[in-house]
């Protein structure tokens, strides 16, 4: 098996099953005025259905992949008492909390390594779903060398511990995979099948995920990436399939400035038909149109999604060529808010920025 089958559609409907009862089933929401305006620029007509994964738990779609990820350990070490099983990770962002939340439901002890650097409200917030908080210097090579110290010394007590990628882990992509079975099913219940599934990008973990479940239940679905213009490196490496790493990125989307992963990007090269990138005016004037007309809050790095459908040329481009292909009519296109987990005095200071405009 290559890196490129490391997650299948079975994989993915297993995932489904397994944390069914411990995540939300996330609402699709619609918006009339959203419609019009991404139907605006001519030859097209788009009806766009929202996949709220800021409804999720911890407010992001990574508590899919965190759930998914440690019943599956519980499963492979069944012959493990649970208080001998830890997981580990290291994370400053929604993975910390995610983890931290689903091992709690699953009674699994989580360790999480933090940057000395991570602001005071996010370790609190993963030290009250009660995971163990380590801190380290802000770098990767102290992270990762604070994350052995921990597992070499839990071993020696005879724990099994295991490290969960907020990304890279085959576990974790087809546990973000599942938003995408709920999409499918209720477009389909709204009557409003896909044509279109688009998804941020960063490390790579909820596009592979969504792409593998979307191409496998219809290959005809068009299966899309945003990006800010300023941590392009999944354009980048997409685009001239090779890999690009994500080199001093310079964007408000805080969650997308992840490398892609030895996983993710043969899962992306495979099933994703392209990748768009966006203005960091246009994710803002996203990100405050959804605040006050959808009347929901969603952090900047969910909003590039809907930033490329308003915004990218290259985007309006290839509706147009499918718009013709299914004999011009509305294509029905699935955006994917992946969290709401957003500093609010820096979204007003962001949209202040804007002006009046």
């Amino acid at each position: 098996m290559t890196l490129g089958d490391a997650v299948q559609l079975q994989d993915v409907l297993n995932a489904a099953e397994r944390i069914n009862g411990y995540v939300h089933r996330t609402p699709v929401l619609t918006s009339s005025t959203a419609d019009e305006l991404a139907s605006s620029h001519g030859h097209y007509q788009l009806n766009l259905l929202f996949k709220c994964e800021n409804f999720q738990k911890i407010g992001a779609f990574k508590f899919r992949g965190a759930t998914n990820a440690i019943r599956s350990l519980l499963d492979s070490t069944s012959g493990s008492a649970t208080k001998d099983v830890i997981v580990i990770t290291h994370s400053s962002g929604n993975h910390a909390q995610a983890l931290a939340l689903a091992a709690r439901q699953q009674n699994v002890v989580c360790h999480v390594v933090m940057p000395s650097t991570a602001p005071s409200v996010k370790k609190e917030a993963v030290q009250g779903y009660g995971a163990i908080v380590t801190e380290c210097a802000p770098t990767l090579e102290a992270r990762q060398n604070t994350v052995n110290e921990i597992v070499q010394r839990l071993e020696s007590e005879g724990k099994v511990v295991e490290f969960i990628s907020p990304y890279d882990d085959a576990r974790v992509i087809a546990g973000q995979g599942t938003l995408t079975l709920e999409l499918l099913e209720q477009a389909a219940e709204m009557g409003k099948e896909l044509d279109v599934l688009i998804t941020p990008v960063g490390g790579g973990g909820m596009l592979s995920g969504c792409a593998v479940a979307a191409k496998g239940k219809n290959p005809n679905i068009w299966v899309a990436a945003a990006e800010p213009k300023g941590a392009d490196d999944a354009h980048r490496s997409f685009y001239s399939k090779e890999f690009y790493p994500s080199l001093m990125p310079q964007t408000i989307a805080d969650g997308l400035l992840t490398s892609l992963g030895k996983h993710t990007f043969p899962l992306i090269l495979q099933h994703v038909d392209a990748i768009y990138t966006v203005a960091e005016d246009e994710i803002i004037r996203a990100t405050r149109f959804v605040f006050e007309r959808m009347k929901i809050v969603i952090e900047p790095s969910s909003a590039v999604t809907l930033a490329a459908v308003l915004y990218s040329a290259d985007f309006h481009q290839a509706m147009k060529e499918l718009s013709v292909k299914n004999g011009g009519r509305r294509l029905n296109v699935g955006i994917v808010f992946s969290g709401g987990n957003v500093d609010l005095k820096l979204i007003v200071g962001l949209f202040d920025s804007l002006g009046a405009s």
